[in-house]
């Protein structure tokens, strides 16, 4: 099944047919680094198929985990748009994973021929700030149980996409840095939400039985 990436969906088929036509298939191993926070941006990466996690380093020296990216995602939009970019995060595969690659010579060509995909890659980005901006406002203003709570519904997504059970492969650090907080703290909201017959935790996973009672759980 042809893969449904979200960046390409304002494009019309023929676009989209000449951009996948000239990408570059990349695969990469579980625990593999695909780039490193601070390398020259050089193309963009359309994902096919694997998961991969997104890391920055913070200014004390450790390592946040901001998101996750699942197939029909992208990242290094800038890197394309910028030829003076540099990767503004680390991302590595947490299982196997192929990406479609997409470089900044291929891009401007298009642009002459198709000048349609400059508004294409604006709503791209302008769609990225929109979610960081409604990221930062989650810390500032929404208690962390909730926060907890949104990042497996966003996790669930990505794993599970539309079925009623998600099986989650993340260990319980991810996601409390995915989620602002310790890993104690978000084993608390862990712990209550499978009390409540809402998720499985098992070793290295967190199964989601209950998407519509995890969803409501972030009101």
């Amino acid at each position: 099944m042809t893969t449904d990436f979200e960046i390409l969906r304002g494009l019309p088929e023929p676009e989209r047919r000449e951009i996948l036509a000239s990408c570059i298939l990349r695969r990469y191993k579980r625990r593999e680094v695909l780039c490193h926070e601070g390398d020259p941006g050089d193309c963009l990466h359309l994902i096919k198929s694997g998961r991969l996690i997104v890391r920055v380093a913070t200014p004390f020296g450790d390592t946040a985990t901001l998101t996750m990216l699942g197939p029909g995602c992208s990242f290094g939009e800038l890197a394309v748009l910028d030829s003076s970019a540099r990767r503004t995060a680390t991302v590595e595969a947490v299982e196997n994973a192929e990406t479609l690659t997409f470089s900044r010579a291929q891009l401007a060509a298009l642009r002459r021929s198709y000048p349609e995909i400059d508004r294409v890659m604006i709503d791209t980005l302008a769609a990225q700030v929109r979610r960081l901006s409604a990221q930062v406002l989650e810390a500032l203003y929404l208690p962390v149980e909730t926060r907890v709570v949104r990042r497996l519904i966003d996790l669930a997504g990505i794993y599970g996409g539309s079925t009623a059970i998600a099986e989650i492969r993340l260990n319980q650090q991810d996601l409390a840095s995915m989620a602002g907080t310790t890993r104690a703290t978000a084993n608390k909201v862990l712990r209550d939400l499978q009390q409540r017959n809402i998720l499985v935790l098992t070793r290295g996973r967190i199964t989601v039985v209950d998407r519509a009672a995890l969803v409501r759980s972030a009101r």
